[in-house]
């Protein structure tokens, strides 16, 4: 089975403001959670930080999870309500179907892959230097930083990932308004070429820390996504619910998580 957890998460605490500073230290405790022996599965993760002041961490794992341990170091063990909600998500799975629409959020890791870095750190530059005579080097994984690039890196992909994202339903600029659109083109021409896309990002952030405290140095750029997609491939799609989307996982990227989508207004 398949569990989606939303567990609450009290800022104030010096539990919690450990776990919201570090994903390396948040990925602990995540996988503290689980019963089985470390390494037993793999879990995603996302910390919806929308409200600072009541932040929520969503989890998805195969077995059942236990939260008290988070609920007691960076929750509200005494207080009123549901701390850690616990949800099968097969109900979910079973509404994915070729043409259903649902909302969205995504918090991934743009990247790209090139043999050359434009401006090498020293360490990239310790590689280059090494790899000189290898003919088969692997080549850098770079993080997307510009909104436009990782906004590029998402819609090129969801084909792949089993969906489409609708243009937008909103209307369309004026002519000489639209900044795609050279003034005096038809703006209707340009929406078959490059529409609006109903997707936005909401939130984006540089990560840097040190596993353990120490040595190597973690480095990745986030970028959350949300807005209104369409299936198109169900198997597909299922498997990039259940398995994630883009790298970094460990440290907080890749969990997809649905919501219906809300009434349209006629």
């Amino acid at each position: 089975m398949t569990y989606l957890s939303r567990i609450r998460i009290n800022p104030l605490r010096a539990g919690s403001r450990r776990l919201l500073s570090n994903p390396r230290v948040m990925h602990g405790a995540v996988t503290g959670g689980i019963p089985g022996p470390a390494g037993s599965e793999r879990v995603l993760w996302r910390l919806d930080a929308d409200d600072p002041r009541r932040p929520h961490l969503f989890v998805l794992t195969r077995s059942k999870p236990d939260w008290t341990h988070v609920i007691e170091q960076a929750g509200w063990p005494d207080a009123d309500g549901e701390h850690a909600a616990v949800r099968d998500y097969a109900p979910l799975l079973r509404q994915i179907a070729a043409g259903r629409e649902f909302a969205f959020r995504l918090t991934a890791s743009p990247v790209q892959n090139t043999q050359m870095p434009n401006t090498p750190t020293p360490a990239q530059a310790a590689r280059l230097a090494a790899r000189i005579d290898s003919k088969r080097a692997r080549g850098f994984r770079l993080g997307h930083r510009t909104v436009a690039a990782q906004l590029g890196w998402f819609l090129d992909r969801t084909e792949r990932w089993g969906f489409d994202i609708p243009a937008s339903r909103t209307d369309p600029a004026a002519p000489g308004l639209d900044p795609r659109t050279p003034e005096g083109t038809p703006v209707a021409a340009s929406q078959n070429i490059n529409p609006f896309r109903e997707v936005r990002i909401t939130q984006r952030q540089r990560h840097s820390f040190t596993k353990s405290g120490k040595g190597h140095r973690v480095t990745f750029h986030s970028a959350t996504f949300e807005g209104r997609l369409r299936v198109t491939d169900p198997t597909a799609f299922t498997a990039r619910l259940l398995e994630g989307i883009g790298p970094s996982k460990a440290y907080g990227c890749g969990l997809l998580t649905l919501a219906p989508v809300p009434a349209q207004k006629g």
